[in-house]
């Protein structure tokens, strides 16, 4: 694909991507995202910690769909900014053969898609620009199906992406009709902002969201278990980011998730297999 051309990155407003890579520590957002991003640090501390343990997740999840289900493709929704370790140097670190396609919406995460593309020479990735709400120009773009082969097992991995589809968006006929697309030994592996533990503060960051142009709606974990209808979830199942598999990770990770409050972790996460 070419990623020469100059996006508009509509710098009149903030970008969920822009946002996200504020709260992880990153340089590649503007006064209109550190403004915003503000209101949510201002409102909830812990998002800063938060979004560091949704990328911990990520790195655990997508290991071991690798290991131990055995998934060489991953069709990555919702990427954002690169943020390194990315998705394929996790999965290509453990089988270098492990091919990835990239999808994101947003035009500035184009501006970064050179680092998304840096393959071990066994495998391989890609990045679409595409909307998650049409998943027909995801699975019909002829960049996914240079990439992948959707007769073998997918990995299907939505971090942090859904709670910006609102329901009138239909994202859990989103979800299925990606996953119809994939065969039996494929995964689904998602993370998604919930809020059970404070409402009232939860309400005001969907305002401040909603106010900025941005769609934005949380679900509880209950809710969360539609996505994952017909799958065989993984143990524990839909958990907090802390919770899912912290002995995954490394040494610190299973340390620091027994010192770390539920009502801090305001992520639910969950991986699942299709049968």
């Amino acid at each position: 694909m070419a990623v020469d051309e100059t996006p508009d990155l509509r710098l009149d407003r903030p970008s969920p991507a822009r946002m996200y890579d504020h709260y992880l520590g990153g340089k590649d957002n503007y006064a209109v995202d550190r403004e915003a991003a503000g209101k949510i640090i201002e409102l909830y501390p812990p998002i800063v910690k938060v979004a560091r343990r949704n990328r911990a997740f990520m790195r655990r999840a997508t290991r071991w769909l690798v290991r131990e289900a055995g998934i060489r493709q991953f069709l990555d929704i919702g990427t954002g900014i690169p943020t390194e370790p990315n998705l394929h140097q996790v999965v290509q670190e453990v089988a270098p053969e492990c091919r990835v396609v990239y999808v994101d919406n947003d035009p500035v995460v184009l501006t970064h898609a050179r680092a998304l593309m840096r393959s071990t020479p066994e495998g391989r990735t890609t990045y679409i620009q595409a909307d998650a709400t049409r998943p027909e120009t995801i699975l019909g773009d002829p960049e996914l199906a240079e990439v992948l082969d959707l007769s073998q097992p997918v990995a299907l991995t939505l971090i942090a992406l859904m709670h910006f589809v609102e329901d009138k968006h239909d994202p859990v006929g989103v979800v299925r009709e990606l996953l119809s697309a994939l065969p039996s030994g494929s995964a689904l592996a998602m993370t998604h902002v919930t809020g059970e533990f404070d409402p009232v503060g939860s309400a005001q960051a969907v305002e401040i969201y909603r106010s900025r142009g941005i769609g934005f709606q949380m679900r509880s974990r209950a809710e969360g278990a539609r996505f994952f209808e017909g799958l065989d979830l993984v143990e524990p199942g839909i958990e907090l980011l802390h919770r899912w598999r912290p002995e995954l990770g490394d040494d610190a990770e299973t340390v620091n998730a027994r010192e770390i409050a539920d009502a801090d972790d305001g992520f639910w996460a969950g991986v699942a297999v299709k049968p």
